[in-house]
């Protein structure tokens, strides 16, 4: 797998190339527009030079069909858009006869679970309907990436992701920036998982060939309030006054309310069984720890990372 292709080369995906990209002989990463694109290419992630493609989920260029055309692993985390999977929508034939194409990730979430009432889940549970408006499209997209690998008889690993959080993208840089809502909702939990961990998991998929769907989350689901309330603590400031769910309306987005709409605790077993991972962060406390020691705080005036 000397060529790695890496559809959307966000957060996640550069945080991979920073650690284990050195796993390939040619990186080539895409962003939606040419400035995006200028920005990565120059930096080095990992001291990996990568090759910044523009897709705009439109219309690929020729250089992008012949980066495909060299792919041998390939890690999608372009979001579905306009109720369509962007890569499938335009590249699904030259994916299909890449000839050294040996295994595809897609990095998926949590919110195409339903509601479990906070209930222990895993990969198991049922999921939303394809037909739903929030997560529906992701679950699609799912399906027609296990289809494109049973038709070409390729691994699919599908990664469901908890709530992100690492370098720069943090409950302790949210709260200094004075972008956070501490939103207090009665029994709901969510799980997280640090980027670093995301990147193992990937390498993971790779090398293993994994095929099926993977909770890639911590060991502890806990309630969003009290992860804020632990980085104002190590931070050294009062947290935000909690702000019951009936009220949040007044000040958080729909989008970031929706987020509460269920309740779920996914396990992670098949993670750690299945990929060998080895959680290096397996509760919010370990991974913002960690960060506050490495004074990731301090950078709370820069911009955060794509996602």
């Amino acid at each position: 797998m000397s060529t790695l292709v890496c559809l959307g080369l966000g957060y996640c995906a550069q945080h991979y190339v920073s650690e284990f990209g050195s796993r390939f002989d040619r990186v080539v990463g895409t962003t939606r527009n040419a400035e995006g694109a200028a920005a990565l290419r120059r930096e080095r992630l990992g001291n990996k030079p990568v090759e910044m493609l523009v897709f705009d989920g439109a219309s690929p260029s020729n250089e992008l069909k012949a980066a495909i055309s060299e792919v041998g692993a390939l890690l999608v985390s372009a979001a579905p858009a306009e109720g369509r999977d962007p890569v499938l929508a335009v590249l699904k034939e030259e994916i299909l006869r890449a000839p050294r194409l040996k295994a595809v990730v897609y990095l998926s979430s949590l919110g195409v679970y339903g509601d479990s009432g906070g209930a222990w889940i895993d990969e198991s549970a049922p999921t939303i309907p394809a037909l739903a408006r929030r997560g529906g499209t992701r679950i699609q997209a799912e399906l027609d990436w296990q289809a494109l690998g049973a038709r070409r008889n390729l691994p699919v690993a599908i990664l469901r992701l908890g709530g992100i959080y690492g370098p720069g993208r943090n409950g302790m840089v949210r709260l200094l920036r004075g972008v956070v809502h501490r939103i207090a909702k009665p029994g709901h939990v969510s799980n997280r998982i640090h980027v670093y961990d995301i990147a193992q998991a990937i390498d993971a998929a790779f090398a293993r060939g994994a095929v099926g769907v993977f909770n890639v989350v911590d060991n502890e689901p806990a309630s969003p309030s009290d992860q804020i309330a632990f980085a104002a603590h190590l931070i050294g400031i009062e947290p935000p006054p909690e702000i019951p769910y009936e009220d949040a309306g007044k000040l958080a987005s729909p989008m970031a309310l929706s987020f509460y709409d269920g309740c779920i605790r996914a396990r992670n077993d098949k993670l750690k069984k299945a990929l060998g991972v080895k959680l290096r962060y397996p509760t919010y406390r370990d991974g913002l720890h960690a960060l506050y020691e490495a004074g990731d705080h301090l950078s709370a005036a820069e911009p955060t990372a794509s996602a």
